[in-house]
C-alpha cells in the first residue's frame, strides 16, 4: 500500500512537470472471493426471520417491518442470488432450499455461524459442494413528517382534516456468508445496503396506502438486486487504471505522443523501442519505461517487468521502481485470476 501511495505521488509530480501524459487501460482483477476448484454445485439457504420475542416485536414495530415484507424480501434475495449464480455458469447445479427452517432471529444483526454438522448435512443431502446463506434480511424504515401541515376540506365539506406530507426511508440490509464444508472455512461474510425513499400525505389514506404498496414491491426488487450483486463476489471484474508515460525526451517523443493520442500505440511503440538504445541516457531510460507501459497494455506483464527493471537499474528512472511494485502486484493478482477463470472456463 505504501508503494502505491508513493507511485501516485510520483505520478502527480511528473504530471505537474508536464513531462508525461496520462492514459488509462482496462484490467481484469480477481473476484473478492475464491472458491475451491472442487466446488461444482451450490445450495442457497435462508436464515433470516423473526419470532415473537419482545425484542424482535419491538424491532419490527420501530422499523415498520411486517412479517410479509421480511419474508417476501428474503425470498427475492435468494432467488436473485441463485439466478445470477446459474447465469454466471460457475456451477453446474444451483439449488435453492426454501423449505429449510434455519431462522436465526437476529433482529437485524449477523447471527452466530451455522454449525458445521448442519452445513455438512445440508450439503450432503443436496449434493452441494458449497453453501450460500442469507444470514439476515432487514428492511428498517424511518418516517419523516413534514413541518408545514395544511388544512383541507373534508369531501362532505363539513369538517377540515389535516393534510401533511411525509416521507418514508427504508434501508434494505442483507447479510451473506459462504460456507465451505470440505475445509470448514467461512469463505466470505458480507453486508449489502440499499436505501429506498417513499412519499405520501398523512391526511390522504388512499395515497398513504398506495405508498406502502409501492414500498413492498420496491423492497422485493431491492432483495432481488442484493442477491444478484452478492453473486458477483465470486466473479472477476474489470476496472480502469491510470498510467503516465513520458512525452518529452527528443523530437521523436513528440511524434510518438501524437501517435499515442490518436490511438496508434503500435506506432508509438516502434519509436520508443528505437529510442531505447539512444546515446542519451535520459532518452533511453524514458523510452524503456514507455516500453514497459506498452507491454502492460498488450497484456505482457513479464515483458513490462523486464523493461521497467531496465529503466530503473540501468538508467535510474525513479518512476520505474514504483511502477515495478504495481506490476508485481498485478502478477500476483493475475495468478489468482487465472485459477478463477479456469474454473468457469471463461
Amino acid at each position: 500500500m505504501k508503494n502505491l501511495f508513493l507511485f501516485a505521488g510520483m505520478l502527480f509530480f511528473l504530471c505537474s512537470c508536464s513531462s508525461t501524459n496520462l492514459m488509462s487501460l482496462s484490467v481484469t482483477v480477481p473476484a473478492p472471493v475464491s472458491l475451491s476448484p472442487a466446488a461444482h454445485s451450490a445450495a442457497v439457504v435462508n436464515r433470516s426471520g423473526d419470532d415473537n420475542s419482545a425484542v424482535d416485536r419491538l424491532h419490527r414495530t420501530l422499523s415498520l417491518e411486517t412479517r410479509n415484507l421480511q419474508t417476501e424480501g428474503a425470498r427475492a434475495s435468494m432467488r436473485g442470488l441463485a439466478d445470477e449464480l446459474i447465469k454466471d455458469g460457475r456451477f453446474a447445479n444451483v439449488i435453492r432450499l426454501d423449505s429449510l427452517d434455519l431462522r436465526s432471529y437476529g433482529a437485524g444483526v449477523f447471527p452466530t455461524y451455522l454449525s458445521w454438522d448442519t452445513v455438512e448435512r445440508i450439503c450432503r443431502q443436496n449434493h452441494a459442494d458449497v453453501l450460500f446463506s442469507l444470514e439476515l434480511f432487514d428492511a428498517a424504515s424511518k418516517v419523516n413528517v413534514g413541518s408545514a401541515p395544511a388544512l383541507l376540506a373534508n369531501p362532505l365539506g363539513a369538517v377540515a382534516v389535516l393534510d401533511q406530507p411525509f416521507g418514508v426511508n427504508t434501508r434494505v440490509k442483507t447479510g451473506w456468508r459462504i460456507y465451505d464444508p470440505a475445509t470448514r472455512n467461512i469463505l466470505d461474510e458480507y453486508v449489502l445496503y440499499k436505501d429506498l425513499d417513499f412519499q405520501g400525505r398523512v391526511g390522504n389514506p388512499v395515497r398513504a396506502a398506495n405508498s406502502m404498496l409501492g414500498r413492498q414491491e420496491a423492497v422485493r426488487q431491492a432483495g432481488i438486486e442484493a442477491g444478484q450483486s452478492y453473486a458477483l463476489r465470486i466473479v472477476p471484474y474489470s476496472i480502469r487504471v491510470s498510467r503516465f508515460y513520458f512525452v518529452r525526451g527528443n523530437g521523436n517523443f513528440i511524434i510518438a505522443k501524437r501517435m499515442a493520442q490518436s490511438g496508434d500505440w503500435d506506432g508509438a511503440a516502434r519509436i520508443w523501442q528505437q529510442e531505447s538504445t539512444s546515446s542519451s541516457r535520459k532518452v533511453a531510460g524514458r523510452a524503456c519505461y514507455n516500453m514497459a507501459i506498452i507491454r502492460e497494455i498488450n497484456g505482457d506483464l513479464n515483458g513490462a517487468v523486464t523493461w521497467s527493471t531496465k529503466a530503473y537499474e540501468v538508467y535510474n528512472v525513479r518512476l520505474a521502481l514504483s511502477y515495478l511494485s504495481v506490476l508485481h502486484n498485478r502478477q500476483n493478482e493475475d495468478a489468482v485470476l487465472k485459477s478463477q477463470t479456469e474454473l468457469t472456463g471463461n
